[in-house]
């Protein structure tokens, strides 16, 4: 398989992958905790880049302590799971910043950790994202009620008799895999809009949870596909054109929506005349 082949099979996978996770994260609206995840993963991926070993491996670990972090921020009293994840997102990326000055002659250039390459992926790199998208799938289907009660019916959720943490530590869970294997493609600041643009495209247009959970992986994977192939015609980077491509799938969603809106069919009928149909 060629370079650009491998590229195009990880920009579907971890596209679908991320669509499909994002979903969860949209209609949960946990978007700043996944944003605060891309960029506290960014000290992992460096420190990985140093040490010489895999870059998502580096990422994962570091995704681990964040998911910890954000949970035990978001349940201190007084304190808010926005404030957890904002503190997570500006310290995690200023950590990763930091090392990346203090260590010189990283064995890969800083632009790769931030905006990703896809056209260096592995087999790897694929079969991470592709083991992703099929733990998020299998967790969905095993899990399904739960998740959808307590996304949609927090406060039915408690009253039954659930405990809310372990769904919002599940959904980070899965929120933290899939950035981490979106790393190598899109990078640790690009990776948001892997995650957040399908599902909320997908929201726009779709008017069911399973709808959603289907449409998101398509425009992900479309996105994934568009975005290289931009980068292959105009000679620029991947991962740019890629959250360009998932930015214009919301855009162009968002259009149809407010055109949905518009009564085209409501035609005003003066007074007389609805007055005198009635009579008739």
């Amino acid at each position: 398989m060629g370079y650009f082949e491998r590229a195009m099979l990880a920009a579907v996978v971890i596209g679908a992958g991320s669509g499909f996770v994002g979903a969860l994260v949209v209609l949960r609206r946990r978007t700043f905790f996944a944003q605060a995840l891309t960029h506290g993963t960014y000290p992992g991926a460096v420190a990985a880049a140093a040490l010489g070993v895999s870059v998502p491996l580096g990422a994962a670990a570091a995704s681990v302590v964040l998911v910890a972090v954000m949970t035990g921020l978001a349940r201190v009293r007084r304190q808010g799971a926005q404030v957890a994840a904002g503190i997570v997102l500006t310290g995690g990326f200023a950590a990763g910043a930091i090392l990346q000055a203090a260590i010189p002659g990283l064995p890969v250039r800083a632009e790769s950790l931030l905006v990703g390459s896809i056209l260096t992926v592995t087999d790897g790199d694929i079969a991470l994202a592709a083991s992703v998208a099929l733990v998020a799938v299998v967790t969905v289907v095993a899990l399904g009620k739960q998740i959808v009660f307590s996304t949609f019916d927090p406060p039915g959720f408690r009253a039954a008799g659930y405990r809310e943490w372990p769904v919002e530590v599940l959904v980070l869970g899965l929120t933290a895999a899939a950035v981490v294997s979106a790393l190598p493609a899109v990078g640790a600041i690009l990776a948001i809009a892997l995650i957040a643009a399908p599902a909320a495209a997908a929201r726009l247009v779709v008017p069911t949870y399973r709808g959603i959970l289907f449409a998101a992986p398509v425009i992900g994977a479309a996105s994934g596909i568009i975005g290289v192939l931009v980068s292959r015609g105009f000679a620029v980077a991947a991962g740019p054109t890629i959250a360009l491509a998932a930015t214009g799938f919301f855009l162009l969603a968002l259009g149809i929506s407010k055109l949905r809106a518009v009564p085209w069919n409501r035609v005003a009928i003066p007074v007389e005349t609805a007055e005198d149909a009635r009579i008739a």
